[in-house]
């Protein structure tokens, strides 16, 4: 499901809520894109941790487990640099998923 997140500048944003199918197929090159700079480096440094101790073979591990966590924390991350939720839908679906708290859906 993609949700709508907007600025006070009127900048929208319209990530994906749930697994990221394009993390598990790419890893770290969507977060580099979408310019999460820092998550992009977080996922390269683990996926090289996990390459060179298991001779390249465990490199994908960190690309699975991210798959099913990093559009949350994407989207976290655009909470904190100030998004909001552009309509009661969207607000509704985070916070079903945990990613708001219900009390800000009744505001």
């Amino acid at each position: 499901m993609k949700i709508t997140l907007k600025n006070q500048g009127g900048l929208t944003k319209t990530p994906k809520l749930g697994f990221s199918w394009t993390t598990f197929f790419f890893g770290f090159i969507p977060a580099l894109i979408r310019g999460d700079l820092k998550w992009a480096i977080i996922m390269f440094i683990l996926a090289a941790v996990a390459g060179t101790f298991t001779l390249g073979f465990g490199a994908w591990i960190p690309g699975i487990i991210f798959s099913f966590v990093y559009n949350k924390i994407y989207i976290k991350d655009l909470i904190e640099k100030g998004y909001q939720p552009a309509n009661e839908e969207t607000r509704n679906a985070l916070a079903q998923n945990g990613i708001i708290s219900s009390s800000s859906v009744a505001s």
